[in-house]
């Protein structure tokens, strides 16, 4: 986000580095499980290092619990969110909202231009940054007066 307060956000800037993967081959059980050990909503699934979709809450719910399928006996691949949608970590934050407002999704990987998972941002990393970028104003403000 670039405007006239002298704020330039890139994705890069208010990221998530440290992103939790799973394999596209594992059981829906066993990525529940390292969800629930991390305490996140989503995670990136990964074929040979290369990522090539997300599962999130809402895919275990609609494709899994929804249909009755068995979560020991079904594979990620089977019921995550694909084609991936990702943004790059030099994009401003203003692009990645209007993906994220476009495509309906609160999750974005961050892949680099090498093809690399380096990051993950939300909805509420964006919210966070935005209340950070207030609060530095009004320091500003109240420093000028």
């Amino acid at each position: 986000m670039n405007n006239d307060l002298g704020f330039n956000v890139n994705v890069e800037d208010i990221m998530v580095k440290k992103v939790i993967t799973v394999d596209k081959d594992e059981t829906v059980d066993k990525a529940v499980n390292r969800m629930n050990e991390h305490g996140i909503g989503c995670l990136i699934v990964v074929s040979e290092g290369i990522a090539v979709g997300i599962l999130t809450e809402r895919d275990l719910l609609k494709r899994v619990l929804a249909k009755a399928k068995d979560p020991r006996e079904t594979k990620v691949h089977e019921v995550m969110t694909q084609p991936l949608i990702y943004v790059s970590p030099d994009m401003d934050i203003d692009k990645a909202k209007a993906v994220m407002s476009r495509f309906r999704i609160k999750k974005l990987p961050v892949i680099d231009s090498e093809g690399h998972l380096v990051g993950l941002i939300t909805v509420t990393d964006i919210a966070n940054s935005l209340e950070r970028m207030l609060r530095k104003l009004d320091e500003n403000l109240d420093f000028a007066t």
